[in-house]
């Protein structure tokens, strides 16, 4: 049930309060909002007057808000971001079923998304949104009905389905290395390309292969898509997910440098938040991902 109309302030008070706390100043919350800055000022004078708490300290030109008013301020921002995300969902399928869908790139492109015509056929009322997130964040302040996590099932307040357990393989292009090295100390002595979230992935990997206590160093990239390239096009020896290089070992753009696979970092989950009522959507979503990978 919503409370007494009396304690709900509108809409342009609202967003006039928290882009004057996130920009400090009722002239640029007035640039930003399309408005003068008397209409800002009126606007927040009211909402004090309607809440009858002081929100500001004024502090020359600058409003800075009380301790009580950023308390305020933190859940308005949560449901006005709530309320925008539920209207992009409505446009973009105004016939309900909208899933909105936080994506790592590298799983997304290589093994997510050609698998989605396979959903959209069995669930044509739903509409999978795609954004990319690299890192953990809030479900309540995102919007997002769900994720793809990589690492361990640690994700705060979330409930987890594993998808795959990574698992990599050192692999170059044909003209760095005819066929794969006798001995993986070899390995050392090539060119060895690193992702920049995962430096100590080489010595794990050769950990594992019994050459413990080695930290290389190598060329650096932030993505798994330019190292990938790097790798096809002659640069070096790349430790790659077998999901992502699949059709690159198969048609020889890619080669085995050490025929041994090994364990990476984590693992991959679907994870979407505990203590929200699931969406028809979310279910089907689920069911089907899981199927999947069973």
């Amino acid at each position: 049930m919503i409370g007494p109309r009396r304690l709900l302030p509108s809409m342009p008070a609202l967003m006039a309060l928290e882009a004057v706390d996130r920009l400090g100043t009722a002239s640029a919350a007035a640039a930003e909002l399309s408005l003068t800055q008397g209409a800002v000022s009126r606007a927040l004078q009211g909402l004090e007057g309607q809440l009858g708490v002081a929100l500001f300290i004024r502090e020359r030109q600058r409003l800075r808000l009380t301790p009580a008013a950023q308390d305020y301020v933190r859940h308005v921002r949560v449901h006005l971001t709530a309320l925008s995300q539920a209207s992009l969902r409505l446009r973009a399928n105004p016939g309900g079923g909208g899933l909105s869908l936080a994506i790592l790139p590298a799983f997304g492109v290589q093994w997510l998304a050609p698998r989605l015509p396979d959903f959209a056929r069995r669930h044509p009322g739903v509409t999978v949104n795609l954004s990319t997130r690299l890192r953990t964040f809030d479900f309540a302040t995102e919007g997002f009905d769900a994720a793809i996590h990589f690492g361990r099932a640690d994700w705060p307040g979330a409930e987890h389905l594993l998808l795959l357990e990574e698992v990599v393989l050192p692999v170059c292009a044909p003209g760095v290395l005819a066929e794969p090295v006798a001995e993986v100390e070899a390995l050392l002595a090539l060119p060895l390309l690193q992702l920049e979230s995962r430096p100590g992935a080489w010595g794990r990997y050769l950990a594992q292969q019994g050459v413990p206590g080695q930290r290389p160093v190598g060329m650096v990239f932030d993505q798994f898509a330019t190292m990938t390239q790097a790798a096809i096009h002659g640069m070096g020896v790349a430790l790659l997910p077998l999901f992502l290089i699949g059709d690159a070992l198969h048609d020889g753009r890619l080669v085995p440098a050490w025929p041994a696979q090994g364990h990476g970092l984590g693992s991959y989950y679907l994870v979407w938040p505990r203590d929200v009522p699931q969406r028809p959507p979310l279910i089907a979503f689920r069911e089907w991902i899981a199927g999947q990978v069973a």
